[in-house]
């Protein structure tokens, strides 16, 4: 599933497409960044007229190239690019990355074609490079910072100014740094998977517009999981706006920020939200142990103030804090007199300095078997008065001393943006103590320290991927049935379609007028629900096209009327196919069920409390299917519908949610089998008869993708 980029992070030789003997342009550039960072390999300049290059022997053509040749540098005008990648497939060169942007429809077709058939390996285009700061190679068309080191954190970009944004403001060490750009063959996915197994890179930060392959990153991910090191991604561009442009209710609840963030969380890949929380996770997980006890946090500091917001913010991060132990609570009564010994600690409460025992208070925080990590609290500005940071000397040299010596990981955060000192965090740094920048980022760094154990990804990547058989036998005679309709499906084909995959559906026939009806009322029994039928009425109780409540004969032949009326008033083009009578289940709670297409993830499966204020309520949970039961539990369990079904304040009698979870799973099964041909598909209301949880199906929507 992965490409294998060594010959692009490590060329043994390198030649330059797109150098000038006349100007300075990104070739050159290249080359002068190889020369000044003491490149050791062959660098070979390409240039149709020029005998000499930057003080190299150019040669004119690729053919002329004898020897194999890792990697070529393409930085030349867009319309030229597919033939000089011919070129180089019939040379001795083995990949290339390609600077350039601005294709027409047809080049952009002609290098995508060539990526699929061809032996060359292509990184780009529309991209600037890579830098391994491991070995000295710096592929890249710009001038890298002077300041930029050496060190064990890695980061993939699609973007380079975003590369560059990060680069520039991050203090640690970096391995290698790649800008991966518009992914036309080679992806993230493959330089995440490479640095699984770079002994130089620790930690991997990723900045991704897009994600090309979700099965080959979750597999990447796995890899780098399983390798005990970091995987941090900043997702961009994750929009409100609905994922399918369907009729569909599920359309509306989700949105494309629920599918990124559904499979990060089911691969166990850690996230944040912008650069500074990015630079942040980057320095913690590269100096920090990682997270053995769980994921709550104790909080530590000489500042009530302080350390009281610190539990604020890690609140709206969604980081734990933890409830100390008992044995712990009483250690730090005795370590801090007058102190409560709850989580938080502040250390300045004792105001007696020779009464506080602040090491053995540390100690205390640290061996809590509740606490994953411990943060503390600690302004290290670089703007602090020399006096006043020479005061904070002795509790920073506590937190020195008891972050060298502890299992558990232990993480300064000075609580603003400001500056570090330098002195402060070279010292914390010998006893890998990280120290950080900001309340909010510090606190999301270290949130994302529990994040990564081995497992998930593989998972995921095997529970989503290609199957060699549908979860339904008979999804092969249903597809023909789906393929010979468009728009939406009758509610014959719906109920069939739910039936098929065991999801239980109302008693219900349809009629052509009131006289059928009046004949057929037997069949289903009073009292019962009455609908439109049509394809062209997707929503029908938005228009008048559902009556409840009919009891007699007489109520029914009016109902048929009134709902004529309704839908020619509301709908006058629509197409009447006649009326659904449906049994009427009594006392019994609304759910809804759905999916919609979540492109490139697959199917989204949406569960909540259903009826006519769907929307309004959004009441929902989301999950990329298709899902275990246990998975359904867990989506079902976050919904304000599962405290309504488990007896909330007596409200009704508690209810088995068994069958409803087994309606979500076999919905997602049915959703795999059959996503490609429907867009979305609402189930709404699915009532649930009180105590025995007993489902049916009342309503079906489903839409035939275009």
């Amino acid at each position: 599933m992965h490409i294998d980029v060594t010959p692009m992070v490590r060329p043994r030789s390198v030649a330059i497409v797109g150098a000038s003997a006349k100007r300075v342009t990104q070739g050159n550039v290249v080359i002068s960044n190889l020369k000044s960072w003491g490149y050791a390999g062959e660098i070979l300049p390409v240039h149709p007229q020029a005998e000499e290059i930057d003080g190299l022997r150019a040669i004119n053509s690729i053919g002329e190239i004898r020897g194999e040749t890792d990697l070529a540098i393409i930085a030349i005008p867009a319309a030229h690019v597919p033939s000089m990648l011919r070129e180089l497939e019939a040379s001795s060169v083995r990949s290339a990355i390609v600077f350039t942007n601005g294709f027409s429809h047809d080049e952009e077709a002609a290098i995508r074609a060539f990526g699929t058939r061809s032996r060359i390996i292509v990184h780009g285009p529309n991209c600037m490079g890579l830098v391994n700061f491991t070995d000295s190679i710096p592929l890249y068309p710009s001038r890298p910072s002077l300041r930029l080191k050496p060190g064990n954190v890695a980061l993939v970009a699609q973007s380079g100014s975003a590369a560059i944004s990060v680069m520039n403001s991050t203090v640690v060490g970096l391995s290698k740094v790649v800008t991966v750009g518009s992914e036309f063959q080679v992806s993230a996915a493959d330089y995440i998977r490479w640095l699984a197994d770079d002994d130089e890179t620790r930690v991997i930060g990723v900045v991704a517009e897009s994600i090309k392959s979700p099965h080959a990153l979750a597999e990447a991910a796995e890899c780098v999981h399983a390798a005990g090191k970091s995987l941090v991604v900043l997702k961009v561009g994750r929009s409100d706006v609905g994922l399918a442009a369907t009729q569909a209710h599920t359309g509306a609840l989700v949105s494309d920020r629920d599918a990124y963030d559904s499979f990060f969380r089911e691969t166990n890949i850690a996230t944040v939200s912008d650069y500074d929380e990015l630079i942040a996770s980057l320095e913690c997980a590269a100096v920090a142990r990682r997270m053995v006890r769980g994921a709550s946090i104790g909080i530590v500091g000489i500042s009530g103030g302080q350390t009281a917001l610190a539990c604020d913010v890690a609140d709206a991060q969604g980081v734990a804090v933890a409830a100390f132990e008992p044995a712990t609570v009483e250690r730090l009564r005795a370590a801090l007199p007058g102190t409560s010994g709850n989580n938080p600690v502040d250390f300045g409460a004792t105001v007696n300095v020779e009464d506080r025992n602040t090491p053995d208070a540390m100690q205390a925080v640290l061996n809590d078997a509740q606490v994953g990590a411990v943060v503390a609290l600690q302004d290290t500005q670089e703007s602090l008065n020399p006096a006043t940071l020479q005061n904070y000397m002795n509790i920073l040299g506590v937190y020195a001393a008891a972050g060298k010596s502890s299992q558990t990981p232990l993480v300064v955060i000075s609580p603003t943006s400001e500056n570090l000192d330098p002195g402060v965090r070279a010292m914390l740094l010998e006893h890998g103590v990280p120290l950080l920048r900001g309340m909010s980022p510090g606190l999301r760094a270290v949130g994302n320290l529990a994040l990564g154990k081995p497992g998930p990804a593989e998972n995921w990547a095997r529970q989503h991927g290609p199957k060699s058989s549908p979860f339904n036998p008979q999804a092969a005679s249903l597809r023909t049935e789906i393929g010979a309709s468009s728009g939406t499906l009758d509610a014959a084909l719906s109920f069939r379609l739910l039936r098929a995959y065991g999801i239980p559906v109302t008693k219900s026939i349809i009629v052509k007028d009131e006289h059928e009806a009046a004949a057929r009322m037997g069949e289903i029994g009073f009292p019962m629900v009455v609908k439109v039928a049509s394809r062209d009425v997707q929503h029908r109780s938005d228009v008048g096209g559902v009556l409840l409540d009919i009891r007699n004969e007489d109520e029914l032949r009016a109902a048929v009327a009134t709902i004529a009326r309704n839908i020619t008033q509301a709908l006058p083009n629509a197409t009447i196919d006649g009326y659904e009578m449906q049994e009427q289940l009594v006392d019994a709670v609304e759910a809804m069920a759905g999916f919609t297409d979540a492109s490139p993830f697959g199917q989204m499966i949406v569960l909540g409390s259903g009826g006519t204020l769907v929307e309004l309520l959004a009441d929902r949970a989301v999950a990329l299917g298709p899902l275990s039961r246990e998975q359904a539990e867990t989506m079902l369990a976050t919904t304000r519908l599962s405290r309504l079904l488990s007896g909330y304040r007596n409200l009704m009698a508690p209810t088995d949610t068994a069958p409803l979870i087994e309606v979500a799973v076999r919905l997602s099964q049915l959703a795999d089998d059959l996503g490609d041909l429907i867009a979305a598909c609402d189930l709404n209301p699915v009532l649930i008869r009180k105590g025995s949880g007993e489902i049916r199906v009342v309503d079906a929507l489903f839409v035939r993708r275009p």
